[in-house]
């Protein structure tokens, strides 16, 4: 009696244990299958409401309509500076025809041309308030007086050229000069530095103009804002440093843009910003709100693999697989979260603008856009719950690690006619001129444009250079288009191939889907052997394969 009593009481804790252990992998596959669940079935299986994909929603909308109001703002403050340029070239470049010739705005070829368009900007500097239909004037310092204008010669030391005897004597040190021009005393200047427009040509480098105007960008009122006001920074630049008988003239602006300091605005602008302020606050509040529920998302995601991975462990000695762990670290929460960050980034810098604080219209740009981006393509997630919509995500992921290779393998050659095309055909082809006009000029061939112009424009100037020319573009569209853009193509194609293949017979099932399946037919793992057979891992099936198997495999 007493040794049936015994086993009676051995039998009913290992029943026990055995009861408890079920409970533990009952749990454990129910809390897997719900966080895998699409919100709608976590909505009909436990009556939660999808609060994550409310806020998405919510938020794609608001960052969207955030970007286009502040985009239509950016667009009237880079007009107003892409104008003001055009407008001051057309006032102080003598002949300035409305386009830039190449690099430069205008060039002169005779000492003649190079006083007169000298003496033309400072004539009309002097008459500024004449001549400008623009809300724009002289800058002026604290006591009120106009700043001067600053000319300053840039010439060799000591210098002589005697081209016809092929002889020359320069001292390579650089001297330079300078003077101020007041727009109160311009009848005066000419006769009192007319030393200082002697010009000794054969020494000169250069001459730059540089002065400081003031403007107030107007046309904002329209849109319901204020008024911003700008300082600009001209420099006008005489550039005689090939000394080849050209004289290159550039006008250059740095603009700064901040609050006018005595204003006034009679209608709604400045309760249209008190909204738009509003607006941006409430913004920060669901980025922040959304980033929250990720790092939440991935919490959990991580304590559940623990479980997991402790689970596959104690019961049946295996780890758990790559694929299955990439199934947890769910990189949609990581793209969203970096999204969030971003959009807050660019409302506080937006905030700043709006309250005159800041004037980084180009750095809040990227902010905002690149969160636009990032939230728009993580839309993406949750037309992957649905098979027919997932083929994109599945095709790149599948092929994503094949055409990485493939495009450094390929990157390789591309550099090597990126810069064997900018040392020889540069000098020859504006196309060619910089390594990164190069890089453009060849990607735009792989796509099949601009072929013909790109031949045409090296003129039969230099015959070998020519020839080589021809060798180059021709070897490189046969190559690039015909061979690396069709295997390209062909990874992607077979990567989309499999997958359609897998969808009507079924993807391999890993570790976890088995547990979610409630298959128990885990394969224990044993001891690797060093054996003639290559183990290798595919990338939907955490199971191992041997080579034969490769024709049924998506990547290795």
């Amino acid at each position: 009696m007493e040794l049936l009593a015994r086993y009676l009481d051995r039998s009913n804790s290992i029943s026990s244990v055995t009861t408890q252990d079920a409970i533990k992998e009952e749990n454990l596959r129910d809390d897997l299958k719900y966080y895998f669940m699409s919100p709608c079935e976590k909505y009909r299986a436990r009556r939660h409401i999808p609060w994550k994909l409310g806020v998405q929603i919510l938020k794609i909308i608001m960052i969207t309509t955030q970007l286009i109001l502040f985009g239509l703002n950016n667009q009237l403050v880079v007009a107003y500076k892409e104008e003001n340029m055009m407008a001051l070239k057309n006032l102080f470049l003598k002949d300035y025809s409305g386009m830039d010739e190449d690099d430069y705005s205008v060039a002169v070829y005779t000492q003649h041309d190079v006083y007169d368009s000298l003496f033309y900007v400072l004539d009309q500097y002097s008459q500024l308030g004449r001549l400008s239909v623009a809300p724009i004037s002289y800058a002026e310092d604290e006591d009120g007086h106009p700043l001067p204008l600053i000319i300053c010669k840039e010439y060799y030391k000591r210098g002589s050229v005697e081209p016809s005897e092929e002889a020359y004597d320069i001292d390579a040190q650089l001297e330079m000069v300078c003077m101020s021009h007041d727009p109160k005393t311009a009848n005066q200047w000419k006769t009192q530095n007319s030393s200082f427009f002697d010009l000794d040509f054969y020494r000169l480098v250069d001459v730059k103009i540089t002065f400081q105007l003031k403007g107030i960008n107007l046309q904002t009122v329209r849109s319901r804002e204020l008024p911003d006001c700008y300082s600009f920074y001209v420099t006008i630049t005489f550039d005689n440093q090939c000394h080849s008988g050209k004289v290159k003239i550039f006008l250059d602006i740095d603009s700064e843009s901040s609050a006018c300091r005595d204003w006034k605005v009679s209608g709604t602008a400045q309760k249209n910003t008190h909204y738009l302020l509003v607006f941006d606050a409430f913004v920060i509040i669901i980025c922040l709100t959304s980033a929250v529920l990720c790092t939440r998302s991935i919490v959990l995601a991580v304590r559940l693999l623990q479980r997991f991975s402790r689970f596959l462990y104690e019961n049946y000695n295996r780890k758990v697989c790559e694929d299955d762990q990439s199934e947890f670290l769910n990189g949609w929460y990581v793209l969203v979260i970096v999204s969030d960050l971003l959009a807050i980034v660019g409302s506080i810098l937006k905030m700043e603008i709006q309250a005159k604080s800041l004037t980084s219209y180009d750095v809040c740009s990227i902010f905002l856009g690149t969160s636009t981006l990032m939230v728009w393509v993580g839309v993406i997630r949750y037309l992957g719950y649905f098979q027919k919509y997932n083929v994109l995500i599945l095709t790149m992921k599948a092929a994503f690690p094949k055409v990485l290779r493939f495009c450094c393998c390929a990157g390789m050659m591309y550099l090597g006619y990126t810069f064997c095309g900018w040392i020889v055909l540069g000098p020859y082809h504006e196309k060619f001129e910089g390594l990164s006009r190069v890089a453009e000029c060849l990607f735009s061939l792989v796509n099949g444009d601009d072929m013909f112009t790109t031949f045409a424009q090296l003129k039969d100037k230099n015959t070998l250079v020519w020839v080589f020319s021809r060798a180059y573009l021709y070897s490189f569209i046969s190559l690039f288009i015909y061979m690396v853009l069709s295997l390209f193509i062909a990874l992607i194609t077979d990567a989309y191939e499999t997958i359609k293949n897998y969808q009507k017979e079924g993807f391999p099932l890993t570790d976890l889907q088995k547990f979610l399946r409630e298959q128990k037919d885990f394969p224990v793992a044993e001891e690797s052997s060093q054996t003639d057979v290559h183990v290798k891992y595919s990338m939907f099936c955490c199971c191992q394969r041997v080579p034969e198997s490769d024709d049924v495999i998506l990547i290795s």
